[in-house]
């Protein structure tokens, strides 16, 4: 490996799937402000909205993800009159 060119900050980190709150521990050099408590140890944690865990693609089943009511705003807009 070429020395200097990682990242300094390179650390375990904890992503929580907000949409079903599972949480998966992997290397990352994500900033954040918040941490975590997994089994007895804390971590930095990355909150995201969908992962493999909630994806559709790999669960299957079609799931509506709304944010800021972007999906009603829609319908309201385009809705046949």
């Amino acid at each position: 490996m070429k020395k200097g060119i990682h990242p300094e900050n390179y650390r375990l980190v904890a992503f929580k799937d907000m949409s079903n709150d599972v949480v998966f521990i992997t290397r990352s050099c994500a900033n954040t402000k918040e941490t975590i408590t997994v089994d007895g140890v804390e971590y930095p944690v990355v909150k995201v909205e969908i992962s493999n865990t909630s994806h559709p693609f790999y669960t299957g089943k079609m799931k509506l993800v709304d944010t800021a009511g972007r999906v009603d705003k829609f319908y309201q807009r385009y809705k046949k009159k």
